[in-house]
């Protein structure tokens, strides 16, 4: 019998640290990233920039331990590290605001910013659940030309973050199209006004996999809906599910 005792006790153990260990590398469950401006897998999602690999399909998969200062965390997705890709810089003023859509909703311990290695900012939820959107306005202290903004969300029960670097053009006009200037006026107006344009619209039914743009419509469920924010559809994120990206009209 001591035999035996002395064979399971170093099992037992070996069980327990197979365990722990499981537990300490086991993925946060929630997921998300920056959609506008569009982050680079934002950007490799909505077919902006091509070549991108398997984050097409998992732009909100961006996840790595925390502390990393590369776009991908360090971890998958080595392509968002390629500052020669060809991303496309957001037109930004002094400070922009960033959008984060989340898939699942995780509690959090800080948003961090960065550029250049220096942080610019940090938003602390003190371990709250955040909402299926997430928006925070960030200074850039003076910094102008063109920058890549590293967006690390801190989850708060695990050791994992998620990434998402975001390219800007800062200085200029704060990410508005610059007012378009009216010609001079003809000595006899036409009768009637030029039609107004309409929003971008995708139409027919929500799907999954789909790059929406603000103001597109579509139907689900027998309804019709009205995109709040620009981002590409997941499974999960069905226009009653996320008021905040869909209003009903």
């Amino acid at each position: 019998m001591k035999t035996k005792k002395v064979i399971l006790y170093p099992l037992a153990s070996a069980a327990a640290v197979a365990a722990t260990s499981l537990f300490a590398v086991t993925p946060a469950s929630a997921h998300g990233y920056v959609s506008n401006p569009p982050s680079r897998q934002a950007q490799c999602a909505q077919g902006i920039v091509s070549g991108c690999g398997d984050v097409v399909y998992e732009p909100q998969s961006v996840e790595a331990p925390k502390g990393s200062m590369q776009c991908n965390g360090g971890g998958r997705f080595p392509v968002l590290n390629d500052n020669g890709k060809g991303w496309r810089a957001t037109s930004v003023g002094s400070s922009a605001t960033f959008n984060w859509v989340l898939t699942a909703r995780h509690s959090t311990s800080t948003w961090e910013y960065f550029i250049g290695g220096s942080r610019i900012a940090v938003f602390d939820d003190g371990g709250r659940q955040p909402g299926a959107t997430v928006s925070h306005n960030v200074n850039f202290g003076g910094r102008t030309g063109r920058q890549t903004v590293l967006a690390r969300w801190n989850i708060a029960d695990t050791a994992m973050a998620f990434y998402a670097c975001v390219d800007l053009q800062i200085g200029g006009s704060g990410g508005n199209p610059p007012p378009v200037t009216n010609p001079p006026p003809t000595t006899r107006p036409p009768t009637n006004p030029p039609p107004t344009t309409q929003p971008p619209s995708q139409g027919g039914t929500w799907r999954a996999g789909t790059a929406y743009s603000t103001g597109s419509t579509v139907t689900y469920g027998g309804a019709t809906y009205r995109c709040r924010q620009a981002h590409t559809a997941l499974a999960g994120w069905e226009p009653p599910n996320v008021p905040a990206l869909w209003e009903r009209v």
